[in-house]
């Protein structure tokens, strides 16, 4: 006599197959979560082949020095090393985003203030632009200052001109950089008194933090 299945047994895998079926249909109905990250905008300083020299031969790696901003005033800096350009640019982009930082800028495109920034052998001083100025600055730092949304600043470099200490020791001058408005409240005073004006209507608006 042949063999016959049970019918519970193919009423179970129907059953089975229809339960896969809705929790197939639950994941393709929900949305990705987004995050800060999507807005980020990416700009590869520069990239470096490393040689290690072993018994077999020579070994190259790549590193990558990558910056990341969301040009309304936050950005970051990352490095990064692996066997492939890819990789190590992802790395680098990694650790960018989680190194953010804020920086106040005046009217949304200027600093407020000159400031200057060290680093190592590094050293840049930035200051403070006119409107219509541009950015006026080398290859590396003109890259944090795209990332950033930055759209009137000079800047000089007066030290080590490696492309790595050139982003840390800018890096180190944007943090250093602060508003009117900040400094009032931690004086416990006005703006127009750090200012040294007189009081006008809409001045707080005016000054951006």
């Amino acid at each position: 006599m042949a063999y016959q299945p049970r019918s519970g047994g193919g009423e179970g895998g129907e059953g089975g197959d229809r339960r896969r079926g809705r929790g197939r249909d639950r994941d393709q109905n929900r949305q990705p979560e987004r995050s800060d990250g999507d807005e980020l905008k990416d700009k590869l300083v520069t990239i470096n082949r490393v040689a290690k020299v072993v018994k077999g031969g020579r070994r190259f790696s790549f590193a990558a020095l990558v910056v990341v901003g969301d040009e309304k005033g936050r950005v970051g800096w990352g490095a990064g090393k692996a066997r492939e350009v890819p990789e190590a640019i992802r790395k680098a982009t990694e650790r960018a985003k989680k190194g953010l930082i804020r920086v106040p800028m005046r009217e949304g495109r200027t600093l407020h203030h000159d400031v200057i920034g060290e680093y190592g052998a590094g050293r840049v001083i930035l200051r403070a632009a006119p409107a219509g100025t541009g950015i006026i600055a080398g290859g590396p730092m003109r890259a944090v200052f795209e990332s950033l949304g930055m759209g009137d600043v000079v800047a000089k470099c007066l030290g080590s001109a490696n492309p790595h200490n050139m982003v840390k020791a800018t890096f180190a001058a944007l943090q250093r950089c602060t508003s009117p408005r900040a400094v009032a409240s931690r004086r416990g005073k006005k703006v127009a008194d750090i200012l040294g004006q007189p009081a006008q209507k809409g001045e707080a608006e005016a000054t951006n933090v």
